[in-house]
């Protein structure tokens, strides 16, 4: 998916973002704070999540090393995981779920480019 694709759902869906330096910074300002993107297989280059709650992205089939995710809320990850990454068996006690995932998809673990 192109960035101006990803611009234009998010237009659609009427999520609030503001574009800083080459990055998306999500920050949905909608009542719940949440993001629903249920049949993207895929984001472009340089995705923040900064929203106040929750990222549903059920159909994904890759993230790029440079998506992060700082939401306040839990990731969905169905196509890639099965689930909600916090509920992940990989997850590490003591370490908050979404720093390890940034962590992951850092090395790359999640692009099967």
């Amino acid at each position: 998916m192109t960035r101006e694709e990803f611009i234009k759902v998010l237009e659609d869906k009427g999520y609030s973002y503001r574009e800083e330096g080459g990055k998306i910074v999500i920050t949905s300002d909608n009542r719940l704070g949440s993001v629903q993107f249920d049949s993207l297989e895929t984001l472009p280059p340089g995705v923040h999540f900064e929203n106040r709650g929750y990222v549903y992205l059920q159909s994904l089939k890759t993230l790029p090393p440079d998506v992060e995710f700082r939401d306040r809320g839990y990731v969905s990850l169905d196509s890639l995981i099965g689930g909600w990454f916090h509920e992940w068996s990989g997850n590490i006690e003591g370490i908050e779920s979404n720093r390890l995932l940034n962590k992951m998809i850092e090395l790359g673990l999640f692009d099967r480019r």
